[in-house]
């Protein structure tokens, strides 16, 4: 039996199409369903679903033998063990840095002043600030990043955007892409090395369904 892990969401809605592509149909809706272990029209292989922060540990440790995952997660919670076959080219977009409308980001920036950030990358943010010489206090949040300007929690945030419409709901301008994010296919190598013939199948059967 092989295990595939997604999340709930976007990366699970934009990975059916390549399954489908690959012969594979899930045979029950997360949305609609309270199983967290959901079957396939593949007998020997079925979805876990978890969180998406969960998908690189589940591979790690073995819960899983496959997950797909963003750039995002990997970078921030770390990939160690991981063979990462495959961008998926999908759940595209990219981590920008969003201040408050009116803020003078790079005049901030060029004064060298110590800006408050609110993310939930700390890692990432700590990277990429540092990299540019910017000094940060790096405050973690969890959700409603866009809050954290508008209340003076913070200067700006370090989040996701994809279409940049909640920004601009909430007032908030995008001042610098950090980097584009889309969705990888993660493998557990020991799995990979007791069960090569299968899931060299699924990896590529999904290489094929992305080239389409």
């Amino acid at each position: 039996m092989i295990t595939l892990a997604l999340s709930k969401g976007r990366i699970f809605d934009e990975t059916l199409p390549l399954l489908r592509a690959a012969g594979i149909e899930v045979l029950d809706d997360p949305d609609q369903s309270r199983k967290l272990i959901l079957a396939t029209n593949q007998s020997d292989l079925r979805v876990l679903v978890v969180r998406a922060t969960d998908v690189p540990t589940y591979v790690q440790y073995g819960g899983a033998d496959l997950g797909i995952t963003g750039k995002d997660t990997l970078l921030e919670h770390g990939s160690l063990g991981l063979y990462q076959p495959l961008d998926l080219r999908i759940a595209q977009c990219r981590i920008s840095v969003a201040v408050r409308d009116g803020f003078d980001y790079a005049d901030a920036v060029q004064q060298g002043s110590r800006l408050k950030v609110a993310t939930k990358y700390v890692g990432i943010s700590r990277e990429f600030f540092a990299a540019k010489g910017v000094h940060v206090d790096l405050i973690k949040l969890y959700g409603s990043m866009e809050l954290a300007p508008l209340t003076g929690l913070a200067d700006a945030i370090v989040d996701l955007v994809s279409t940049g419409n909640t920004l601009k709901a909430n007032h908030l301008v995008e001042v610098e892409r950090i980097m584009d994010i889309s969705a990888r296919l993660v493998v557990n190598q020991a799995a990979l090395k007791l069960n090569q013939a299968p899931i060299r199948r699924m990896i590529d059967a999904f290489a094929t369904a992305v080239a389409r």
